[in-house]
């Protein structure tokens, strides 16, 4: 039970740190580019000495396969997190990571595609939910307002990052025997890599504020909350750490209603809503007869 309360505890830590990312991209004011190289530089920084700790850099702990799947996997994260940054400017930070979290229908189809996974009624039914919480979503615009390209361009970036995030998920199946430190690191090194040009051609950050957003993002919301999540999820079982990661988008939405005022229409909340119903229901196997009234008014769980 200790066991399991502590990893309770990381994970929930993890999400509640995951939730206040997009109000640190925000505040930094930086270009996303330059966001994203920095917070792969310094997490970094702080897995690399976790991993030798830890023993994951070894000769032989991981295989040349397994380290060509997880480069690809890491571009994949990187291309999600340049997205999903880049969402925020135009859908702000609670609509895009509303619609972010339609990744779990993107996996099952990935799956289907890929892996020849079958695709049942009840996840048709929930990628249908979502379907509509998304054309909700659209349909409402900025502040209720009309629809304008900046809010839909954010909505398609939102898309995008999921679709990506996706694509790292289905790679991750690949990598069951692989330290999940050992892959963080190596996506984390990856984004530096693929970014390094881009930032050094780029003027540096200046004053207290950028560099103490990008430091923050680096050791604390890669490192230490890779450290954190992957602690839990050794820790839990698989049906708890899908139940306690919808705390990351309740936490986003918050804060992005605190710090930035950003209020939702009446068809937004609900759409992002129905979204959140729907990969939770996805993810954590609900049937809609389980969601249903018993004959009695009780469940029929």
């Amino acid at each position: 039970m200790e066991q399991r309360t502590r990893g309770m505890l990381e994970m929930v830590a993890a999400m509640v740190i995951s939730g206040t990312i997009g109000w640190l991209v925000v505040v930094s004011g930086r270009p996303v580019t330059e966001v994203v190289f920095w917070r792969c530089a310094l997490g970094a920084v702080v897995l690399l000495p976790v991993c030798a700790a830890l023993g994951y850099l070894r000769p032989g702990t991981i295989k040349a396969r397994q380290v060509w799947l997880a480069v690809a996997g890491g571009a994949a994260i990187v291309a999600n997190w340049l997205l999903l940054f880049s969402a925020y400017e135009g859908a702000s930070i609670a609509i895009a990571t509303a619609v972010y979290n339609t990744q779990p229908f993107m996996l099952v189809g990935l799956g289907a595609v890929f892996l020849g996974e079958r695709i049942t009624a009840r996840k048709l039914g929930w990628l249908l939910a979502a379907f509509c919480g998304v054309l909700l979503i659209v349909r409402a615009g900025p502040e209720a307002g009309s629809i304008d390209r900046q809010y839909l361009l954010g909505v398609v970036l939102a898309l995008g990052a999921a679709f990506f995030y996706a694509v790292a998920a289905l790679i991750a199946k690949k990598l069951k025997d692989t330290p999940p430190h050992l892959i963080a690191l190596i996506h984390v090194l990856v984004g530096t890599v693929m970014l390094m040009p881009l930032a050094l051609s780029a003027p540096w950050p200046t004053g207290l504020v950028s560099w103490g957003t990008l430091a923050t993002l680096g050791v604390v919301h890669t490192g230490l909350m890779y450290i954190l999540l992957y602690g839990a999820i050794q820790k839990l079982p698989t049906h708890m750490t899908g139940a306690l990661s919808f705390i990351y988008p309740v936490v986003a939405i918050v804060v992005d209603r605190l710090a930035f005022g950003h209020q939702l229409h009446p068809s937004q909340i609900v759409g992002a809503a129905l979204i959140l119903l729907a990969a939770a229901g996805m993810t954590l196997g609900w049937s809609w007869r389980s969601l249903m009234p018993g004959p009695r008014g009780e469940s029929s769980v």
